[in-house]
């Protein structure tokens, strides 16, 4: 049974902060602080991962043009659920009109929550149990003020509906590599995560990043010439393209995907959306490969193949350069504002 995506649908925040501004509070480096990431998307007061979620599952179903009661689960990956107790994939699910689904999950992994739910619905497709399901990345992601985390953690989402009918891109394999790695952590309570410095580079994304993508090549018995365009996790500008020319795939084939410079690192939204901005100028024929990341530590590796579809569904929606061009730059003390930085005074 050929499964794969059959609609797809994006949502980034209109408000930015540009790095440099969060550098100059900070006694930092402007310059070198802008070549990590230049500048990076904010949540609005009003916006959380379950609204952001929502707005790019409304998307996605303009494009699969199916009717949401088709749909049988709903896998909401993100480190930022807005309740600890409370399900977000069900608030989610309600407000697209899906209810009441066979399954729904709040998922968590770090940066690949939301390749975490691809999995799980395209097997219960394959496994007959469902028609059709939605698997979403959205995060408003965390960063302790001063901290590095604080100049990429950003705001974003993407939702992918899979089915076996119209699709618009066939999901050929998919493979993940998985090892203890405790890089990066946020304990129940604590309002940021603590990271291992350079230690999340070494051992962990590069090691998971290739290994993933390596297990997949060998797997479908693929090369990297096969491929027209590679999304990689980018928690920032560096890594995959330091990942791309380990595996000695030309950079020319990592740019239209790498959106991390523009809007900063959307965690676990960041694949989701990469491919998004790859499938809204991929033709048919071109094969994609697209590997997460999420700390703790993991990657899924995806092989996808775009169909003749694409051209009838990908202007049902908004595309992903329409999201990060249309932006609003903020101030600092705007930022620390929304983001509700400072405790103890009421937003």
């Amino acid at each position: 049974m050929k499964v794969g995506i059959v609609g797809y649908g994006a949502y980034v925040p209109r408000l930015r902060i540009k790095s440099s501004d969060i550098a100059k509070i900070w006694g930092k480096d402007e310059e070198s602080v802008a070549k990590l990431v230049g500048e990076k998307s904010v949540p609005n007061m009003d916006e959380d991962a379950a609204t952001m979620a929502v707005t790019a599952s409304r998307f996605a179903l303009a494009r699969a043009g199916i009717n949401p009661a088709d749909i049988g689960a709903v896998y909401i990956g993100s480190e930022s659920h807005p309740y600890v107790v409370k399900s977000t994939a069900a608030i989610v699910a309600e407000a697209i009109e899906a209810t009441p689904v066979m399954t729904a999950a709040d998922l968590e992994f770090a940066c690949k929550a939301g390749t975490a739910g691809f999995q799980a619905a395209m097997g219960l497709i394959k496994a007959g149990y469902i028609k059709a399901g939605l698997a979403i990345g959205s995060d408003t992601s965390q960063g302790r003020p001063g901290d590095a985390l604080e100049y990429t953690a950003a705001a974003g989402a993407a939702a992918y509906i899979f089915g076996t009918e119209s699709i618009i891109a066939t999901v050929n394999d998919f493979c993940s590599f998985t090892t203890d790695t405790p890089d990066f952590w946020r304990r129940e309570g604590e309002d940021y995560p603590r990271h291992g410095g350079r230690f999340t580079g070494e051992p962990a994304y590069f090691k998971h990043v290739l290994s993933a993508t390596k297990l997949l090549l060998e797997k479908t018995g693929t090369t990297v010439d096969d491929y027209d365009y590679f999304v990689f996790h980018q928690p920032n500008a560096k890594f995959p393209i330091i990942a791309a020319k380990k595996l000695g795939v030309p950079k020319e084939k990592i740019l239209p995907g790498l959106l991390v410079p523009k809007i900063g690192n959307t965690y676990s939204g960041a694949v989701p959306l990469g491919l998004a901005a790859v499938l809204d100028i991929a033709k048919p024929g071109d094969r994609l490969l697209a590997t997460s990341f999420g700390s703790g530590a993991g990657s899924d590796s995806f092989s996808i193949t775009v169909e003749d579809e694409i051209e009838k569904k990908r202007g049902l929606a908004p595309l992903v350069n329409e999201f990060v061009e249309n932006k609003k730059y903020i101030g600092y003390a705007e930022y620390v504002k929304y983001r509700k930085k400072i405790k103890g005074v009421e937003a």
